[in-house]
């Protein structure tokens, strides 16, 4: 059953992606707020494949990349809702739908038999671990949508031209406040990815740090992201340089998580 709902998950953000699209090309609020229906329709049905993955694995799904994937789409779709609900930015479903599709087209080649979790991952602190990794992540690609657009815009304004998405997109000013809010939700949430991962370590392999490639490479997307943080709250960068550097710092993030999830490497190999 949970299959069943992943595809029907998929075609709604598919059509959600065709409908935005739509909205970019002849500005009617009518299709945005069907967009934004379609979205919605498609959280549902992607929390109902969550669930009913879940049950029928009998345990949290993300043992495995298929899994994961769906997992960090849904939660990416999850805060687009609650941002739009507070801000009504509708233009902002144009760039979350394709990137949800995105990840569930992606999780679809991937192997989706259900597979028991090993011994040592049956502990408490998984679902903690991966909920606080994996929410972080979900507001660092919400900076990096929102980095997206910044760029796009500034193109605008910079080409003197207006037209096309200009009247869609929100002021710089926003863009780069709401960047630096999801900037201000996803580092501490990183943080305590890493902090849980270590106690979770040492309960398992009985060493808090080993230097694995996806400990190693969380620590450098912590130190990338802090050094944002930083650079934002005492250098005063804004702006572009800001947009820029979240760009690549997600790329580098899910670059570097792919990448081990596929070639197998250290202990994180276990969820294949």
């Amino acid at each position: 059953m949970n299959i069943t709902f992943f595809y029907i998950t998929a075609t709604l953000y598919l059509s959600a992606t065709f409908i935005t699209t739509a909205y970019l090309i002849v500005h009617n609020d009518k299709i945005i707020a069907v967009a934004n229906k379609t979205i919605l329709a498609g959280f549902v049905f992607h929390t109902l494949t969550i669930l009913s993955r879940w049950v029928e694995a009998g345990r949290p799904p993300f043992a495995n990349l298929h899994e994961v994937l769906s997992l960090f789409s849904w939660m990416v779709v999850a805060i687009y809702l609650l941002i739009h609900l507070r801000h009504r930015l509708a233009v902002l479903g144009a760039f979350v739908a394709p990137f949800a599709l995105l990840l569930l087209v992606t999780a679809s080649f991937l192997p989706k038999e259900i597979v028991p979790l090993a011994p040592s991952l049956m502990s408490y602190w998984l679902p903690i671990h991966v909920a606080f990794a994996f929410l972080g992540n979900a507001f660092f690609a919400m900076t990096f949508l929102f980095g997206v657009m910044y760029l796009i815009q500034e193109r605008y304004l910079k080409s003197k031209r207006v037209g096309g998405l200009y009247f869609l997109l929100p002021s710089l000013d926003i863009l780069d406040d709401l960047g630096y809010k999801c900037l201000t939700f996803g580092f501490p949430l990183l943080t305590m990815a890493i902090f849980t991962g270590a106690i979770w370590a040492e309960y398992v392999w009985g060493s808090y740090w080993t230097w694995e490639p996806r400990q190693t490479w969380s620590l450098i997307t912590w130190f990338l992201y802090a050094a944002l943080l930083h650079g934002r709250l005492t250098v005063g960068w804004r702006g572009r340089r800001a947009a820029i550097y979240s760009i690549v710092s997600f790329l580098i993030l899910i670059g570097s998580f792919i990448i081990i999830k596929l070639f197998s490497w250290g202990a994180h190999a276990v969820f294949k």
